[in-house]
């Protein structure tokens, strides 16, 4: 089982990397190529895990208009500039990661996304977090039917 957690672990290491890098690109506008490579130098990942970061952040960037549509339509109260940086880059994440990449399962999608939120975020990043990702889930699991 050690195995599992290990996994997780260099995922969710993964996926924190990834938000630095979301974080760093949408505050300061650096290049998305030179963040993402300056993290992994420092990241010490498997190139399994190297690959998911460049994957998500990539992924992220050219979805970026679609998923800020997503945001928007899962969280209408907020406008886009309102939500802080570290909580609209965790969802760009989560939703890039449920609508589009389908690779996880949602609940892990979520849960992960929950977790950055916990660590990154303020004290009401999570519950934010996990309302607007259990619309999005909603709204996933119906497109899939």
């Amino acid at each position: 089982m050690a195995g599992g957690n290990l996994l997780t672990g260099e995922r969710r290491k993964a996926r924190a990397l990834a938000l630095q890098a979301l974080y760093e690109i949408d505050s300061v506008n650096h290049d998305p190529e030179e963040v993402v490579a300056r993290l992994l130098a420092k990241g010490d990942l498997s190139e399994e895990n190297n690959i998911f970061i460049r994957t998500l952040v990539n992924g992220i960037i050219q979805n970026k208009e679609k998923i800020d549509i997503d945001i928007h339509n899962f969280a209408p109260a907020w406008p886009l500039k309102q939500i802080s940086v570290v909580d609209r880059n965790i969802l760009r994440l989560a939703i890039f990661e449920i609508l589009l990449d389908n690779r996880v399962p949602i609940k892990v999608a979520i849960n992960e996304a929950v977790e950055l939120a916990k660590t990154f975020g303020s004290n009401n990043s999570s519950k934010f977090v996990n309302g607007v990702l259990g619309s999005v889930s909603i709204h996933a699991k119906d497109r899939n039917l």
